[in-house]
């Protein structure tokens, strides 16, 4: 049997963060003048801070460093928002537990900063089951590109064919399919089946997950590839 492996993407999978995450760039946007609307934020989700500042601030003056320096702020203030109390999705440490003990590698691969990611790991006990790990500071192009999880799949050193990617947006779906990986869409915070269809796979709790189902998963899409 081939080493398999499960791919997580944190905020809206591991990290219930919606709702942080909104508030922090409703802060920002009043701090800087911009608006930022709940659809707006709601389409956005899952990018790069620094794409979603491209798209939607106003372009005079935005050079990188302008963009650098917002990126910034706006998530300090998100981690700001999260210090006292680190939003949990439901029945994550469960699955990665389940994981663990049927002898998958746990990575995670995020848009977000590498300060985020470390505060994540460090509240979840990150050093006890995540063997790679992947931020925005190490891929030059963000999701749908699948850089993010085939650079967390090498460092894992495990085959794309051989990993499964939990992801809850589109552009992290399409990312994961894009790198030969099996996609399992997560419908948290409203996403619905129709925005995820393109995932092999759709739940809408992470209790609905197990090691043995993500195993017959990643095992009939192998041979079905290999056919």
């Amino acid at each position: 049997m081939p080493q398999l492996a499960v791919i997580f993407d944190a905020d809206g999978v591991l990290v219930d963060s919606y709702q942080a995450h909104a508030q922090s760039w409703q802060r920002l946007a009043e701090e800087q003048g911009e608006g930022m609307t709940p659809e707006q934020f709601a389409k956005t989700f899952g990018r790069t801070s620094r794409e979603i500042i491209r798209q939607y601030w106003s372009p005079e003056g935005l050079t990188d460093e302008r963009i650098r320096a917002i990126d910034e702020r706006k998530e300090a203030i998100y981690r700001e928002i999260i210090a006292d109390c680190l939003p949990t999705m439901p029945g994550a440490l469960k699955l990665i537990d389940d994981l663990m003990r049927s002898g998958f590698l746990v990575g995670v691969g995020t848009s977000g900063p590498p300060e985020n990611l470390a505060l994540m790991l460090r509240e979840l006990h990150g050093d006890r089951w995540c063997k790679a790990s992947v931020s925005a500071v190490d891929v030059k192009r963000g999701k749908p590109d699948p850089e993010v999880f085939l650079l967390c799949a090498e460092r894992l050193e495990v085959a794309p064919r051989f990993c499964a990617v939990v992801e809850d947006a589109a552009p992290g779906v399409a990312a994961a399919k894009a790198a030969g990986m099996l996609a399992i869409g997560f419908c948290s915070h409203g996403h619905t089946h129709d925005e995820l269809a393109a995932a092999d796979q759709i739940v809408d709790q992470l209790s609905e997950l197990s090691a043995r189902k993500i195993s017959d998963w990643i095992g009939a899409r192998s041979q079905r590839t290999t056919a």
